[in-house]
């Protein structure tokens, strides 16, 4: 049987840490950002990972375990 591969769309967007935690690039952040309020800037600045419900689907497209990011 061949190796399976990775999906390489999910890996030029995706970065997996140490403990096998996912980052990602939150939308909306690049640009158009004047009109938008200061409290909604702050929160698109905050650590972007991974949540429970989607580590489920992102083993399946990677072939390997990872770890939710909303569980420290």
């Amino acid at each position: 049987m061949p190796k399976l591969k990775s999906h390489k769309a999910l890996l030029k967007r995706i970065r997996i840490t140490g403990k096998g935690k996912v980052k990602f690039r939150k939308a909306f952040t690049g640009h158009l950002r004047s009109h938008k309020s200061g409290s909604e800037l702050m929160k698109l600045r905050l650590k972007k990972l991974a949540k429970s419900g989607d580590i489920k689907r992102l083993e399946r497209m990677l072939h390997r375990p990872l770890t939710p990011g909303d569980r420290d």
